[in-house]
């Protein structure tokens, strides 16, 4: 089998390669990043969406979006989740959305009140812009990516196209990472969240965007592994991602991984014929394998300090009286927040102020559920209501999605510890919405604008 001749096995050579060029000569992050938004766009109107590209090109910068952050390749700070929302958009222009969709309208409408009421609560000295944007791009972004894939229908080719967009960057990431922190015995003294180990970038924010990586290379181990080659490679790319997440020493992005990978698991074994039970046998053991090897060489490779960080020890071996690392005394503000506004709430952006104010500690939120409902009030409990409701109730007539529990799961374990601070959380979610038809339906994918 050559390499140029399997679409899966050139990209990933193309995504080392990126990785490696970009840690050589670091202004490539730039080309790469003005480059991924030209060659989608180009596609998107060449071809009218007519294959769901606005769904690859959003993909796609989701998973790039960390990188771009880390290696400033992109122009402005928010420029992933700008893309997506852009990209979604343009798809929605030439494809419309679903008459299922009214419930993700009513979602963004609940969003207005919170602003409006932001705009007498928030102090004189916050830039009103930018506290709004700041803190409603995610949850907007998730609404836009909703509206374009509620009960839209794709093909399971499709699917795993969208999952290669997703994994491909994050395969990039792993690879610069890979070279620019090589001796991780060297920069570690603690069990904190490990700066150096990320590329110099965020921790919590790299772990789940490598978590990411790790999940859809699991789907590839049971999906697009049909031969040893492939086989080893995804278990070879695995073990990378999985280590690299590891060593950032943020555990969020990497337990978000593991329960995800076992609910796909579960639920493919689950949906597939008594021969395709058998043949899966064999991947999950190399997957259990490849896992305890690659945890086994961390372990060893940090002198001990992961196995103490995962069972709440900081580096002396004393345990931690606060395992949430601080993210509980942060929830119980902003529900004592919610309580003591539960109608309006404090207005957007507001939370950062209040915490100053009535305990004296300037922090952001690292829990959307708990900022939305201090924000925004009884509209945030509707909202949130919405998120979690609907796509249960969506499942119940469309049972085709086997990464539906996954997708859906993966957006309520990460907005729990990271918040929406990166564009994944949101547009994952929105692809558990997602009507997956057999190939013989591939004329139904495009459809006529149908706007609810």
């Amino acid at each position: 089998m050559k390499i140029f001749k399997n679409p899966y096995l050139f990209l990933v050579v193309i995504h080392v390669a990126i990785g490696f060029g970009i840690y050589l000569f670091r202004p490539l992050a730039k080309l790469y990043f003005v480059a991924t938004i030209g060659v989608f766009i180009f596609y998107l109107f060449k071809n009218g969406n007519k294959n769901n590209e606005a769904l690859y090109a959003a993909a796609y910068i989701t998973g790039a979006e960390v990188f771009f952050r880390m290696t400033q390749g992109a122009f402005i700070w928010e420029a992933g989740k700008y893309g997506v929302i852009g990209f979604v958009l343009l798809g929605l222009f030439f494809s419309g959305t679903s008459r299922k969709s009214g419930p993700y309208w009513l979602y963004l409408l609940l969003l207005i009140p919170g602003i409006v009421y932001a705009s007498s609560t928030l102090g004189y000295d916050t830039n009103f812009r930018k506290a709004i944007i700041f803190n409603l791009s995610g949850p907007f972004c998730l609404g836009i990516a909703s509206l374009y894939c509620v009960d839209r229908k794709i093909t399971r080719k499709q699917l795993q196209y969208i999952l290669w967009s997703l994994l491909m960057p994050t395969i990039a990431m792993g690879v610069y990472l890979f070279f620019y922190t090589p001796d991780t015995r060297s920069i570690l003294s603690g069990t904190g969240s490990n700066f150096a180990a990320s590329g110099g970038f965020g921790p919590n924010q790299v772990s789940t965007a490598l978590g990411m990586g790790m999940f859809c290379l699991v789907v590839q181990l049971f999906t697009n592994s049909k031969n040893t080659i492939l086989l080893a490679i995804n278990l070879g790319l695995l073990s990378l991602l999985t280590y690299r997440s590891i060593v950032t020493f943020s555990r969020g992005g990497v337990l978000t991984a593991l329960v995800i990978s076992v609910a796909f698991i579960l639920f493919y074994f689950k949906a597939v014929n008594v021969r395709k039970k058998k043949r899966i046998i064999g991947p999950i053991l190399f997957l259990v394998l490849t896992a305890s090897f690659t945890y086994l060489l961390t372990s060893v490779r940090t002198s001990g300090l992961i196995d103490k960080r995962y069972a709440n020890k900081d580096a002396a071996g004393r345990i931690k009286e606060d395992i949430s690392t601080g993210r509980k005394e942060l929830i119980s503000s902003e529900l004592a927040a919610f309580f003591d506004n539960p109608l309006t709430g404090i207005g957007v952006g507001k939370i950062k102020e209040y915490r100053e104010e009535t305990e004296g500690v300037l922090a952001a939120s690292h829990n959307e559920l708990s900022r939305m409902l201090s924000e925004h009030g009884i509209s945030g409990l509707l909202a949130l209501i919405i998120l979690g409701v609907y796509p249960l109730i969506f499942r119940m007539t469309n049972r085709r999605n086997f990464l539906f529990f996954s997708m859906l799961g993966f957006w309520f374990l990460t907005i729990n510890h990271s918040s929406m601070r990166i564009a994944a959380p949101a547009f994952i979610y929105s692809l558990c919405l997602l009507n997956i038809v057999n190939e013989k339906k591939k004329n139904t994918v495009h459809r006529k604008r149908a706007i609810s």
